[in-house]
């Protein structure tokens, strides 16, 4: 027994019969087979519409190998890096691993079920859930930052639950070896451990402190991230500063956005679910922590502005924790109607399965980022190579382009050789910090820069059109040829940097 009065191994921990510890059943195999279809499906939709725009910038990123780059860890762009490299510089390509992250995180979120006590029916609901989610499958069709980070952080708590379940502090060294690995993709791992480090002391169970491997996995985890660390340490803390930008620029709408989207990142349905989950965690002390956890975490994410899918692994756990509990209603036969209704709700809503030209103004333009973004790239390209095309030949030899943004700059980048375009710049995020044109340079093709920006800064600028036939945020923005800085380009380049 511990101090709490929970039984570790053996014998169920309260709050409605939850294993503590106990032998547990293989997965069902339809668990592994809903993991093979939904990655199936990912993969077979995976060249529709097109590169989102942040595939675009971690592709150019990942030309680059560092440690660390201003507004991202490492870890995505070196998985596009990696994947242009294997398989070939294709969008199919970019999305191979976004794919078999979603099919891990199926059978992950039925591991945790199966861990708090579900059976077979229990398991095969959560990996069912899970797999007709809308988070998971927009995370499943496009390599973001989010689509690592749900992997990595439902793989910590399902090594927390075995240390809070069954007291085995083995686990606590795979935590810290997976929370190390987490932060090379975003430093948010910290807001999950705070989380549930502050439940165990709330709630308990707090022997589960005074074991050794706890530190020496929190040892593990500073190892494995101290480069990241340092990189950071060494460079500003520029997280921070970007973290500071986006509050800034986005903090407003995203709070405005972050209550609705609790309901919408899964789905209403899996939102009840989700419900029945927290509170079969609240009644077990034993994994209270967890249920602790959530709140601390929306608090954290709205002071901090941040986005309201930050916490779509917390909502992965008190999913698989809720399909326990519904596993056993009377009304479950209701639950999969509904369920099966909701999942074509999330494919049309998470998918590319509305044709492309109709994309723009439609429900799911407006409430999936990724999918309007992802519609009109190459176009970004096409139609600034016909601005260049269109300079008298002395001046296209020496032009160089400048981009208001990384998505702009990835999509001018990955088209350059197909339209013969010169070599972009930009002064956003990370790209500022690779430096601005050569000295001399005189002819700017300029996407995105407002032109009344870019009039204080050349002698001269002239419209040049702009942007169309895109459902996404590069709509109409301008392409505008300038010529003559009116200072060196060392002097001007901090006036074009900005963070967002």
């Amino acid at each position: 027994m511990t101090a709490d009065g929970q039984a570790i191994t053996g014998t169920p921990a309260t709050g409605g019969g939850d294993r503590a510890g106990g032998p547990l059943a293989a997965p069902p195999r339809a668990v592994a087979a809903i993991a093979a279809a939904t990655v199936a499906v990912l993969l077979a939709v995976s060249p529709w519409y097109g590169y989102h725009r942040d595939e675009l910038y971690f592709r150019m990123l990942g030309e680059r190998p560092r440690l660390g780059y201003f507004d991202t860890p490492p870890l995505t762009p070196m998985i596009a890096r990696l994947s242009t490299t294997l398989f070939g510089d294709t969008v199919v390509a970019l999305r191979i691993v976004p794919a078999l992250c979603t099919g891990a995180l199926v059978v992950l979120v039925a591991l945790a079920a199966r861990e708090l006590g579900g059976g077979r029916a229990a398991q095969i609901l959560a990996a069912a859930g899970t797999a007709t989610s809308v988070l998971p499958l927009v995370a499943g069709h496009a390599l973001l930052t989010l689509t690592p980070d749900l992997v990595l952080w439902s793989a910590v708590t399902l090594c927390l639950l075995r240390v809070l379940l069954r007291g085995d502090g083995r686990y606590w060294l795979w935590t810290g070896a997976l929370c190390g690995i987490a932060a090379y993709n975003r430093d948010l791992i910290v807001v999950l451990l705070v989380g549930v480090g502050l439940g165990v002391l709330v709630a308990g169970p707090r022997e589960v402190l005074r074991d050794r491997r706890l530190w020496a996995g929190a040892l593990l985890a500073l190892a494995i991230a101290s480069p990241n660390l340092v990189y950071q340490a060494t460079h500003d803390w520029p997280q921070f500063q970007m973290a500071q930008a986006l509050r800034v620029d986005e903090g407003a709408d995203n709070r405005a956005a972050f209550f609705p989207l609790q309901i919408v990142l899964l789905g209403p349905v899996q939102a009840v679910v989700c419900v029945a989950g927290w509170l079969r965690l609240w009644r077990n002390r034993r994994v209270r922590s967890l249920a602790i956890a959530y709140p601390v975490a929306c608090a954290l994410i709205l002071y901090s502005g941040g986005r309201p899918d930050y916490t779509g692994a917390f909502l992965l756990y008190l999913f698989a924790a809720g399909c326990v509990t519904a596993a056993g209603w009377r009304w479950r036969a209701a639950l999969a109607a509904a369920l099966a209704v909701g999942a074509v709700v999330a494919v049309v809503m998470a998918l590319p399965v509305v044709p492309a030209a109709s994309l723009g103004g439609t429900p799911v333009a407006a409430v999936n980022e990724v999918a309007r973004e992802s519609v009109g790239m190459r176009d970004v390209a096409a139609q600034t190579a016909r601005v260049v095309k269109g300079l008298p030949a002395a001046e296209r030899a020496g032009a160089v382009l400048l981009a208001a943004n990384y998505g702009e700059a990835g999509a001018l980048r990955r088209w350059a050789g197909e339209f013969g375009l010169p070599r972009v710049y930009s002064g956003h995020n990370e790209l500022w910090w690779w430096g601005p044109p050569p000295e001399g340079t005189r002819v700017v093709v300029s996407v995105g820069y407002p032109p009344a920006r870019l009039g204080a800064a050349f002698a001269g600028c002239a419209p040049a059109g702009r942007l169309s036939g895109m459902p996404g945020e590069e709509q109409g923005v301008p392409i505008t040829v300038c010529r003559d800085p009116v200072r060196l380009w060392r002097d001007l380049w901090p006036s074009l940097r900005h963070y967002s």
